[in-house]
């Protein structure tokens, strides 16, 4: 059942003074002021408009990767994942790490030596253009599921903002107004005013956060010694919120350190070497080497930023449901849900201005992920699909259709975002585990079909079009709850988490599309 204004009476007030408006309208101006003064470059071509030029600063790419990769989900979606469970969710970024420097050694350097636009270029290279259309297709659509869940989760928050409830209805306008602000952005700017807007963000964002878990420690009467007691034993014979390896075998536990080093070092692989919305960034710079760097310092600066999400929610649990240790300092009542957790305390606890701070840094989160999925998703279209169909037009020609398919896909995701709402509510999944598992439907085929272009001299066109859709058809089939009738009774019983699922998918994957006999001329070509 979805949630709405009635159930979320303890986050319901009228604390957002003028003070806070003000904030959020100078945050406003801010970004029209960034993106006014990027804009300012004449973008000339689809190499100006979706790669910056090639030549943009490689800190502040990672910057830009990082704003992306973390998004609003991580902004609500930490906090409510230590404030439920433990810091569990932080082993996930061991597998991070594994992957990242596998994509800086591999994936980029072929790329930069391919000179690729967008990185399924280096399929057509190994397989041929319909190997690459379909796989820049299977992106598109899997980005479709990634963002606009994000999107969903980004608007939660600025419907209790501007309506003061989570009402669907109100839900979707606030959707509209995400994609708004994200598609003119976008439209006139291009990847360079993304990226440049990312910094800015990720600096709101950041001291955002950074200003609430300093509050939240004055607020709470406990020096660190004791705050570290009382979460070491949350209440009598309870596991400790302070939990960083899980060592159960347990399939339907999605953060184990098996899952870390198995399950998460496919999905950042997938994540940073065949997701255009990431891998895109590492294009702008004016080499594989920085490139490279660039993908490596965002893991860097994003394994902190990570952890201060998950200590938010750890001194949240200590301020809403410990009452024995807050005693007269402790809040009137705790939000009706996890997820409410951290709103309920911007918007109910801070004095006035800092909840417009706040959710200037949520927004900031929220337009991250809209940006960046406009810009790459197309530049995808664009390049890997409309130049196959309409060859040989002027560039000013290209550059339009990039511009108009900026609007189109805004289109899309608005209106998949709304379907996020019943998706999630039937899912009964944290937003952190919802935002992450909607992308293993594309994942699986897409890895597959890259690591046999770049690791093997195997594959063809066929058996890589078959990857894409058996990963996908398999990822669809594993999902618990649905296809039951369909599975073997010990399957349903399994309940896999989805690192699990996209280990499996992407293993069988693979076999299928190493199973391609090459071209003749192909073999023992590497990309190039």
């Amino acid at each position: 059942m979805l949630t709405t204004g009635a159930q979320l009476s303890a986050t319901q007030t009228g604390g957002f003074a003028a003070l806070d408006w003000i904030i959020l309208g100078l945050y406003a101006l801010l970004l029209v002021i960034t993106g006014w003064i990027v804009a300012q470059r004449k973008r000339t071509s689809t190499g100006d408009y979706f790669l910056g030029g090639r030549n943009l600063p490689a800190w502040a790419v990672a910057v830009s990767v990082l704003a992306t990769s973390l998004s609003a989900a991580t902004f609500i979606g930490g906090p409510e994942q230590s404030y439920k469970g433990n810091l569990t969710y932080l082993s996930a970024n061991l597998g991070a790490i594994i992957a990242v420097l596998v994509v800086a050694a591999f994936f980029i350097p072929a790329f930069y030596r391919a000179n690729v636009s967008t990185v399924y270029e280096l399929l057509e290279a190994r397989f041929g253009p319909t190997a690459r259309t379909c796989s820049s297709l299977m992106y598109m659509a899997g980005r479709v599921l990634a963002s606009g869940s994000r999107i969903y989760i980004a608007a939660i928050p600025a419907s209790l903002i501007l309506f003061k409830d989570t009402e669907p209805g109100h839900i979707w306008l606030a959707i509209v107004l995400f994609m708004v602000a994200g598609v003119g952005y976008t439209f006139v700017g291009g990847v360079a005013s993304v990226i440049w807007t990312d910094v800015i963000q990720t600096i709101v964002f950041v001291g955002a956060v950074l200003i609430a878990g300093a509050i939240l420690l004055d607020r709470i009467p406990l020096g660190a010694g004791d705050l570290l007691d009382v979460l070491r034993e949350p209440a009598p014979g309870a596991a400790s919120k302070l939990t960083v390896i899980d060592f159960s075998t347990n399939p339907a536990t999605t953060y184990t350190l098996w899952t870390a080093i198995l399950g998460f070092v496919l999905f950042n692989m997938a994540a940073y070497g065949t997701d255009h919305d990431l891998a895109q960034r590492t294009l702008t710079c004016r080499s594989a080497l920085k490139g490279s760097r660039s993908v490596i310092g965002a893991i860097l600066i994003g394994l902190p930023v990570t952890l201060l999400f998950m200590l938010i929610g750890l001194l949240l649990f200590v301020f809403y449901q410990r009452p024995d240790v807050m005693g007269a300092a402790g809040p009137h009542a705790a939000p009706d849900a996890s997820r409410e957790v951290f709103l309920s305390f911007i918007i109910n606890e801070l004095p006035a201005g800092l909840p417009g701070l706040m959710m200037a840094g949520l927004f900031a989160a929220g337009l991250s992920t809209v940006n960046s999925s406009l810009n790459a998703m197309a530049s995808a279209f664009t390049n890997d699909v409309y130049k196959r169909v309409v060859p040989g037009a002027e560039e000013r020609h290209y550059l339009l259709i990039g511009r108009l398919a900026v609007i189109g896909w805004g289109v899309v995701l608005a209106l998949f975002a709304g379907v996020c709402m019943w998706w999630h509510a039937a899912s009964e999944q944290t937003l952190i585990d919802f935002a992450l598992g909607v992308m293993t439907y594309a994942y699986p085929g897409l890895l597959a079909v890259f690591l046999t272009a770049i690791f093997t001299r195997q594959g063809n066109s066929a058996s890589a079009v078959a990857a894409l859709l058996i990963g996908t058809a398999t990822a669809i089939y594993l999902t618990p709850g649905w296809f039951d009738g369909l599975k073997p009774q010990y399957l349903v019983d399994l309940k896999p988490a989805f690192p699990w699922r996209l280990l499996y998918c992407t293993a069988l994957a693979m076999m299928v599309c190493v199973a391609g006999r090459p071209k003749s001329q192909a073999v023992g070509e590497a990309p190039s």
